[in-house]
């Protein structure tokens, strides 16, 4: 049996110059972080002795014959895309629900990409697990995604990721002194609206409307090395860092009706009227999670007003998809 564990990500700033329909035109920059919060993916080969060949447990069960029988996209794709002529058990375990923002799918399609690669005796690199993970989503199940969800989950950590036109996709380490980190992880609040979405509509919205908003789409890429100055300049109060949060939300709302609403609206509002400087929504929008900036002596008084609500707390993780337990006697 082979496990893997891939992490689930927060965009900070540039979301939407990922899209390849935008940065292979312009360009794309976004800033952002994977978090410790994650995908697990079990994986074996399936012994002959049943009437299914695969079995793939997640919030469905599915036993079925052939790849071509798989409702999971995923899953099916995945393995026509390796070419996987046996049978396989996959079982999926997360640490936060699909459809919220965080980029779950993007994480199960590397995981999943890993682990079958490791029940194969294969290592791969960050760098082809981001790839590959693109190839699948983006050209075999034509998911509305853009590239910088399969990167984190890929490499893991705090990340300046560059995407030119040519399709070249730059990872760069954001290297500030471990305390500044904290530091602005004591800041960041992450709460559960309830709202479930899915993400590749709202998306197909943005990416529909992306020749109608590449003003907006430079504003926002603009406001990525505004925030990545902030965080690497040790004399630069981090409270900017939340300001551009609050002018990136408002410039993600110009893409697509779709993005917000009034319940999530009410939440944004609250929160900064208890203390909160900034915050967004995580993902494509509509709900989801949303990510705010609290100075940590407003915490406590913010948490109190996310009675309703489920308030998760993280921190940053630098691992990126690894293999957890590898007992491959195939």
């Amino acid at each position: 049996m082979i496990i893997s564990r891939t992490p689930f990500r927060i965009s900070f700033f540039g979301g939407g110059t990922d899209y390849p329909d935008h940065y292979l035109k312009h360009g794309g920059k976004v800033l952002g972080t994977a978090i410790d919060k994650y995908c697990y993916l079990s994986v074996r080969r399936l012994p002959p002795f049943f009437e299914h060949k695969h079995r793939i447990v997640y919030s469905m069960i599915e036993n079925v014959k052939g790849i071509g029988e798989i409702i999971h996209p995923a899953v099916r794709e995945t393995l026509r895309y390796l070419k996987i002529n046996y049978g396989v058990s996959i079982h999926h375990d997360g640490d936060i629900p699909a459809r919220s923002g965080m980029g779950s799918s993007s994480s199960f399609t590397v995981g999943l990409l890993n682990t079958m690669y490791a029940l194969e005796g294969k290592r791969v690199s960050k760098e082809e697990l981001t790839k590959e993970a693109i190839c699948v989503e983006q050209e075999l199940i034509k998911e509305n995604v853009g590239s910088q969800d399969q990167t984190f989950a890929a490499h893991g950590g705090f990340n300046l990721i560059e995407f030119s036109v040519s399709g070249e996709i730059s990872v760069i380490p954001v290297i500030v002194k471990p305390d500044r980190l904290k530091d602005l992880e004591k800041c960041l609040i992450l709460v559960f609206t309830g709202l479930s979405r899915v993400a590749s509509v709202i998306a197909g919205d943005k990416i529909k409307n992306i020749p109608n908003n590449t003003d907006y789409l430079s504003q926002m890429q603009s406001l990525v090395d505004d925030a990545y100055k902030v965080i690497t300049s040790p004399n630069k109060n981090l409270c900017e860092f939340g300001e551009l949060l609050n002018e990136t939300w408002r410039l993600k709302q110009e893409l697509s009706n779709e993005v917000s609403n009034s319940q999530i609206e009410e939440l944004y509002d609250m929160i900064i009227k208890n203390g909160g400087i900034g915050g967004k929504l995580c993902g494509a929008g509509g709900g989801g999670f949303m990510l705010f900036f609290v100075e940590p002596e407003n915490k406590t008084k913010v948490i109190e007003a996310l009675e309703n609500y489920l308030h998760v707390p993280f921190h940053f993780d630098y691992d990126g998809s690894k293999i957890i337990v590898y007992n491959n006697p195939n």
